[in-house]
């Protein structure tokens, strides 16, 4: 899920490299994501704090997001397409209230085609959740829950996982809503990073390893399940503390180097890259100097 907008100007990035550097710092799927995609891109990001333009998709994953979770407020038997569909409107309209940001979107659809458009995509992504999963057979536990675990290292580990089932038995599983497509086998790993790190996260809360971690793919209308056991949650923790401390390498050291893939097509960030001719902004004050 989309996280929240972090605070900018010199204080905020000062106390994130202190933060970096002296802990305990906190972690989400996201930002790790940045990291191991490009650590530029999480310079960018987390330390530089850059503006970034709102997307067309990444907006209407917010939207889809945003009707699923409310459909759960009304009774089992009235969670249908039809009701789905309807909370659109008034979900886009509160959207846009919360993040005025987003109406440059369609600023420059007079007549509003492209919005018809967008939303009716919208409509399908909805429509095409009910061939997946039946919301008239599910009482989600948690739905937008945010969840935070501070590990031994002192790092600590947020995000917010879109819905948690709980089965009378006690199994737990964790669901995340994808607007987008599943990806190809060779790239599941990848994606079921994010899935291992809640896992992760609800393991160290709740003592309690989930039982099934599951991705809901509306763009392909593709379900990917997984069971995990310790020893990958082990493994990820590993994982993410490696990560970590190349994260405060990085910083202490500037040394934030770009990784060029497919992917650079869609930053927002190519006027500040080297890779395309770009100068990164000046890099902040060094740690020491940060009080």
């Amino acid at each position: 899920m989309p996280e929240g907008v972090p605070p900018s100007g010199a204080d905020a990035t000062s106390e994130t490299l202190v933060a970096v550097a002296k802990g305990p710092a906190s972690l989400s799927p996201s930002r790790a994501g940045d990291f191991m995609q490009c650590p530029l891109l999480y310079r960018f990001r987390v330390i530089d704090r850059l503006p970034e333009k709102p997307s067309e998709a990444a907006t209407r994953g917010t939207l889809v997001h945003a009707v699923l979770e409310r459909l759960f407020d009304a009774p089992a038997a009235e969670r249908t397409a039809p009701r789905a569909k309807a909370l659109i409107p008034g979900q886009w309209d509160r959207l846009r209230e919360s993040r005025p940001e987003l109406l440059e979107l369609f600023a420059d659809d007079a007549d509003g085609e492209r919005l018809a458009r967008w939303l009716t995509e919208a409509e399908r992504l909805v429509e095409r959740w009910f061939t997946l999963e039946d919301p008239t057979r599910l009482e989600p536990a948690e739905r937008e829950l945010f969840v935070e675990a501070e590990l031994d290292s002192g790092l600590r580990l947020r995000g917010i996982i879109d819905r948690v089932d709980v089965a009378p038995t006690g199994e737990v599983r964790i669901v995340d809503y994808k607007t987008g497509k599943a990806p190809r086998p060779e790239y599941a790993e990848g994606a079921l990073f994010q899935m291992k790190f809640y896992a992760l996260v609800v393991w160290r809360l709740k003592k309690v390893v989930p039982r099934r971690l599951q991705l809901v793919y509306l763009g392909s209308g593709d379900v990917l399940t997984y069971d995990p056991v310790v020893a990958d949650l082990e493994r990820v923790e590993r994982k993410l503390l490696a990560l970590w401390e190349a994260i405060r390498l990085a910083t202490e050291t500037g040394d934030w180097r770009p990784r060029p893939t497919k992917l650079c097509g869609w930053c927002d960030h190519r006027a500040h890259c080297p890779e395309f001719g770009g100068t990164p902004p000046p890099y902040p004050l060094p740690l020491t100097r940060a009080t």
